[in-house]
């Protein structure tokens, strides 16, 4: 990207987000270069320069890496590190920061693989605490942790914390703060400006937005942290394919169409589901009447594409899912195709078993709204 464009702070979202990690133009060559399949490349006399072995670095990374930067943090010099799914980056972080004897506090109600990851820390002697995302109440297991993790709006239940508030009293505490921003997106929140130290998601969701592929991210400002993941990354060998990588670079131009698209679908089912006597639970933080809508309304750009709520039941939430024709059965979210699904299949998730996780998509904000009360309509009418 040029020295003007680089300036990327000044610019809109929109703009931002089709030019982010394009190389300087070179007559003759394509805007954004094609996939590098290379294991590795050309490396006569001593080591040196930028691509060496396929497991370290690709040039097709380079550019995507550079992209998300922009978008985390535009204007600022940050520390991108892709990885080869969104759990392989938080895995990175976790695990190349914390040591035996550290504390690590994580949410007892974020994603569902986090379990699996605190059960890990704890077999390598790190202690771990916990605390619901909600009411900011990780501030009370704070003390002496080395490192902080956020998960704000958390999965599948969508609380809200106040991230500056936590990234405040950490950082008086010397603790690192890391917040998965998958739900979110660097459109919706930007947790860097908010105090954090670590900004990790999935690329599979919402940034990349198609379904078709599996990516991580870690973005931070401080170079040594970075080389830390860096470094695990090497070791564990987690990388992302080059195909991968260059068909997220390629989805992330189209991402604030789709966020705004996405966000709009899912305030107007909420708005819907709100009326609906059968609906409980319902939550998303873009509505006025949600618990959390204070807070979101103060360090959230968007609102998400997702929308939780429960049905009475295991079978009316199945009659409801088999009733949707819009809306694909399906456990991913953020894409251009409105997903949900009964969350409680997986087990895992403290949710009632008639609890659904909605994932609004690009489709006419009209058809959707009709889809979902339709189908809510013949689950009342059959049940």
């Amino acid at each position: 990207m040029s020295e003007n464009d680089h300036e990327a702070g000044r610019l809109g979202d929109g703009t931002r987000a089709v030019r982010a990690g394009l190389p300087d133009p070179v007559k003759n060559e394509p805007p954004l270069p094609g996939p590098v399949f290379a294991a590795h490349f050309h490396l006569p006399g001593d080591v040196e320069g930028p691509y060496t072995y396929g497991r370290d670095t690709n040039p097709t990374w380079t550019l995507l890496e550079r992209a998300i930067g922009e978008l985390e943090s535009p204007g600022e010099d940050v520390h991108t590190v892709v990885f080869a799914s969104g759990m392989a980056a938080i895995s990175a972080v976790l695990l190349s920061q914390a040591r035996t004897g550290d504390t690590v506090v994580l949410p007892d109600d974020g994603y569902q693989a986090l379990p699996l990851l605190r059960e890990q820390l704890q077999d390598y002697g790190i202690l771990v605490r916990t605390a619901p995302t909600g009411d900011d109440a990780q501030l009370a297991v704070l003390d002496g942790a080395r490192l902080l993790w956020i998960e704000t709006p958390s999965n599948p239940g969508l609380d809200v914390c106040d991230v500056r508030r936590l990234a405040d009293a950490a950082r008086a505490g010397g603790t690192l703060v890391a917040v998965d921003n998958t739900l979110a997106t660097p459109l919706g929140q930007r947790p860097l400006e908010l105090g954090a130290d670590f900004s990790v998601a999935s690329g599979t969701k919402g940034l990349t937005g198609h379904g078709d592929l599996l990516l991580g991210y870690v973005v931070c400002r401080d170079p040594e942290l970075a080389a830390r993941v860096r470094r695990w990354r090497k070791i564990i060998g987690a990388v992302p394919g080059p195909m991968e990588a260059w068909l997220a670079h390629r989805s992330l131009s189209t991402i604030q169409l789709r966020a705004q698209r996405q966000w709009a679908n899912a305030l107007a089912v909420a708005e819907a589901l709100a009326d609906r006597a059968e609906v409980t639970g319902l939550r998303y933080p873009g509505l006025p009447s949600d618990p959390s809508h204070k807070t979101a309304a103060r360090q959230m750009r968007g609102f998400g594409s997702v929308v939780s709520f429960a049905l009475a039941d295991r079978d009316r939430a199945e009659r409801f899912m088999a009733a949707l024709h819009l809306v694909e059965d399906a456990t991913s979210f953020g894409g251009v195709r409105s997903t949900a699904e009964r969350r409680g299949r997986w087990g895992g998730d403290a949710v009632p078993e008639g609890f659904i996780r909605f994932s609004a998509g690009a489709e006419d904000t009209q058809d959707l709204v009709a889809d979902v009360l339709r189908a809510l309509d013949s689950v009342g009418a059959s049940g």
